[in-house]
């Protein structure tokens, strides 16, 4: 026999904790865009903000807090150490904001700054790289429209795969590509567009009665959202790695969510359906519950492994994923099926089963 962490004749009312459910997570979410608000948004790395990366190797081994310790007295904004590599490595990533200094002076400074106090200890400057504020203002752009995209193509998929509309679905993005067009001919901030983009994407999923799609477009923002708000309340930085992280946790929320989402299909027939459509989406989650723990369990235990062990560049990255897949796992039985049970399921959806 396999290992069944859930028992197949559970019955757990999912449905019923509902309203605790939406509680818990609009909690979570209130309180980091309360986060975001008070600090004025995000706190961009040196991929979107601009600055520079100085990568240097010891010759002996040496603690980061010493090596922040050397570097005490560099005037320069928003300094930030981190180990690189193995720990008998020696190498260190030294970033700083600034973009306006130019890249030999902070060469200068920072080498100035180990020879007088690093203790007479070797060290050689391996790598200096610079990113302009432009560049860096138009890598967050890009950014922003990759998670948008990716929700959007989702959100065609999920009506065609599951209620086939996929006529429908053309029409409903080609409606909201004309909108944001539109929109962005006002010159609005990208991180403004984004927003109201998914705002129009949702209230079409809604219009156009695309229940499933809806659910999981909902769950989807509500995961990066929290993910987001949680690493604003500590205090992380932004950049390309975390972006690749928060696109990685949608295709794995949307994975568990089309599990649940295609059992509730094949339990939704005029043979199998027994009772309300809240007690076949319970029945479906608890269907899908062992597999659902196990697939979050053994990811979870990868990612813990890279958090872990992983070093203190990618430490950022392996923390989102921790936080997704909690996040997404939650929001595939607690977000996407309430809110298609609150909607019901498309007459469509139901003719073509």
């Amino acid at each position: 026999m396999g290992l069944q962490l859930i028992k197949p004749n559970t019955h757990i009312d999912f449905i019923g904790i509902k309203k605790i459910a939406f509680l818990l997570s609009a909690i979570f979410i209130l309180a980091g865009l309360t986060s975001l608000v008070l600090k004025g948004g995000p706190k961009y790395g040196i991929d979107f903000a601009g600055g520079m990366i100085v990568q240097v190797k010891v010759d002996h081994t040496t603690d980061v807090n010493e090596l922040k310790g050397a570097l005490k007295g560099v005037e320069l904004p928003g300094l930030v150490v981190q180990t690189l590599g193995l720990e008998g490595d020696n190498e260190y990533l030294i970033r700083t904001s600034t973009s306006e200094v130019a890249s030999q002076e902070v060469r200068k400074h920072i080498s100035n700054a180990l020879e007088k106090n690093l203790n007479g200890k070797g060290f050689e400057i391996q790598r200096l790289e610079m990113v302009g504020p432009k560049v860096g203002a138009d890598l967050r752009s890009k950014a922003l429209e990759a998670l948008f995209y990716a929700v959007l193509i989702i959100a065609v998929y999920i009506s065609g795969r599951f209620e086939q509309r996929w006529t429908v679905a053309a029409i409903m993005a080609a409606a909201l590509g004309g909108i944001i067009y539109g929109v962005g001919l006002t010159g609005l901030d990208m991180a403004w567009l984004t927003i109201i983009a998914l705002i129009v994407t949702v209230g079409l999923c809604w219009y156009l009665k695309l229940n499933y799609a809806l659910g999981a477009v909902v769950a989807l923002i509500h995961d990066v959202t929290i993910t987001v708000g949680i690493f604003s309340i500590l205090g992380k930085e932004f950049d390309l790695t975390i972006i690749a992280a928060l696109l990685t946790i949608i295709g794995y929320s949307l994975n568990d969510t089309i599990i649940v989402f295609d059992r509730i299909r094949e339990n939704d027939t005029d043979t199998k359906r027994s009772g309300s459509f809240g007690a076949v989406i319970n029945k479906s989650i608890n269907q899908t519950l062992s597999r659902t723990i196990m697939t979050s369990l053994t990811t979870l235990l990868v990612v813990a492994c890279l958090y872990v062990v992983g070093g203190s560049v990618i430490h950022d990255f392996a923390l989102a994923l921790l936080i997704g897949v909690v996040v997404g796992t939650y929001s595939s039985i607690f977000v996407a099926s309430p809110i298609l049970m609150g909607f019901g399921p498309s007459e469509s959806a139901n003719e073509s089963i």
